[in-house]
């Protein structure tokens, strides 16, 4: 049967080669290979040698150019995330060519139009596989320079690079049945339906799954905290970030006891991030109270010369003291000082106290504590 005599509708439309077919049936290319080869216009068997062996050769050169002008374009670059793609989508090209020369071969075979049509298939399905495992490939090659750039993209760090890769490894599979099956002329109407009433049924059955898995991926990209940072909940817990995951977060308590938190609850808890901020510096602040009559600036030299000798307090923001207000019964002021990070602010406080308490007594400032004084206006009668 010549091209000509197939009229090709549907799936068979996919056995049609690319080119238009020239009166004598054959494409242009062909008309050029019969000006070299005469022979090449009657005989079959040697179009489809001709054809294969000029997909082979056209593939090989196609691979050649990539392999060698292109690859040395891009080995001058900075970054090797282009030879590592390169790399990868060199054999799908390379099939690709063969692909549509064994096409062109198909019908110059003495066979039935129904054999060449279910071979053409054959073909495609085999070349949309190829394209998918190096479609595979390069996604994860983009996830993991995305991970390695996480300043600039949030959402997407060494943590979720498995979350990212595992998700464009499902779509790409989904949409490559897609593309098969269409080739195949299936009825989709159904898969899609079964499709939508099993996902249905995953979400329901996995809905505190999916709103941690979803609200993971809002912490991730939002960033309130990251590993490493001191907060607290509104619902009490305090502790250190160890671990972001997909399902929770695990904070490390001044305990030295872990607490997994659902990334659920965490997306809608009030958070205190103590490390947030232009840098990780805690404020620390120790009130304390002199008695009235005291010197209030010898006062504020005893308590910022405690700040200077203390090795936890950061020099720089400076301490400084505030006079807060007049008590029922003393002055009432508060060192603020800085601390490195927030973790040590238990132990800092302690010696800032203890510090303080002593260079009082050494200089005579009183801290007043409540006095009673009680009347008795009868004695008891013996």
């Amino acid at each position: 049967m010549s091209l000509q005599d197939a009229a090709p509708t549907g799936a068979s439309a996919v056995a049609a080669t690319a080119a238009v077919p020239t009166g004598s049936g054959l494409t242009p290319i062909e008309d050029w290979f019969a000006g070299v080869v005469p022979a090449y216009g009657s005989s079959r068997s040697l179009q489809v040698l001709v054809l294969v062996v000029a997909a082979v050769l056209a593939a090989s050169i196609v691979s050649w150019f990539l392999k060698r002008v292109v690859a040395g374009l891009l080995s001058k670059t900075k970054t090797t995330f282009d030879d590592d793609l390169l790399r990868v989508l060199t054999p799908p090209i390379y099939t690709s060519v063969i692909a549509i020369g064994l096409r062109l071969a198909l019908h110059r075979l003495a066979i039935q139009e129904s054999t060449i049509t279910r071979s053409a298939l054959v073909i495609g399905t085999l070349v949309v596989l190829v394209w998918l495992i190096a479609a595979i490939q390069a996604a994860g090659l983009v996830f993991s320079a995305l991970s390695r750039n996480a300043d600039r993209f949030a959402l997407i760090k060494p943590t979720t690079l498995p979350l990212f890769d595992n998700l464009s490894k499902v779509v790409l599979v989904v949409v490559a049945a897609y593309l098969v099956l269409n080739l195949w002329d299936q009825d989709l109407s159904g898969l899609l339906a079964a499709g939508g009433i099993a996902g249905l049924a995953i979400g329901f059955a996995a809905r505190d799954t999916l709103a941690n898995l979803f609200a993971g991926v809002f912490i991730f990209a939002d960033s309130p905290y990251q590993v490493g940072d001191f907060i607290n909940l509104d619902s009490g817990e305090r502790g250190m970030v160890t671990d972001i995951g997909l399902r929770s977060t695990r904070l490390l308590t001044r305990d030295d006891v872990q607490i997994t938190i659902p990334n659920s609850v965490m997306g809608s808890a009030k958070i205190i991030n103590e490390s947030g901020g232009p840098h990780p510096k805690f404020r620390l602040r120790a009130p304390v109270g002199a008695a009235y009559g005291s010197d209030i600036d010898l006062v504020r030299q005893v308590l910022l010369d405690v700040a200077a000798n203390e090795p936890l307090v950061c020099r720089e923001p400076e301490p400084r003291v505030r006079f807060r207000k007049f008590g029922d019964s003393s002055l009432d002021f508060e060192l603020l000082c800085w601390v490195e990070e927030p973790v040590i602010r238990g132990r800092a406080l302690d010696q800032l106290n203890t510090a303080i308490y002593k260079q009082f007594a050494a200089k005579g400032i009183e801290i007043p504590y409540p006095k009673r004084d009680v009347y008795v206006r009868e004695l008891p009668r013996t």
